[in-house]
């Protein structure tokens, strides 16, 4: 989306109304895929790794903030494929995770939109200036997203 919009910023909301759509599609083909393929394809392999104590820390914090879970990595650089996985696996309610992915990814791409959109060309030369920079910047946070996940 933010390729898109920065050449052409006029669009940048429609272009934002089309990523969340798309992303909110991809999270409930996600939720399926924890729900129904969870135990057939991850759990052997979290067993192959001795990290069932780790998934099971996990699960415990889905029971108990799930919501905000799902609401946090919808809006930051937490990998949203992998909470939605977890979601359906953790059997958090349907209507309350498609609310939330909404929500959080809606608000998400349409901050990045109004940014792209109102900041058009200087922003467009801020970014090819520092693309490298930026680059290292966000896969810092993934990785800062992914060591918060396992604390």
């Amino acid at each position: 989306m933010i390729a898109l919009a920065l050449g052409r910023p006029l669009s940048a909301f429609k272009f934002a109304g089309l990523a969340t759509a798309g992303s909110v599609v991809g999270a409930m083909i996600g939720y399926a895929i924890g729900m129904f393929l969870f135990t057939a394809l991850a759990q052997p392999i979290i067993e192959f790794y001795h990290a069932m104590d780790k998934f099971d820390h996990v699960q415990e914090w889905f029971v108990e903030y799930g919501v905000a879970i799902v609401l946090l990595a919808g809006f930051s650089p937490i990998p949203f494929k992998v909470v939605t996985i977890a979601a359906g696996a953790f059997g958090l309610p349907f209507p309350a995770f498609i609310i939330t992915s909404l929500v959080s990814r809606g608000a998400r791409f349409y901050l990045e939109a109004a940014l792209l959109r109102w900041g058009g060309d200087r922003l467009r030369a801020f970014v090819e200036k520092y693309f490298e920079w930026l680059t290292i910047a966000v896969a810092v946070a993934v990785v800062g997203g992914f060591a918060l996940l396992w604390l």
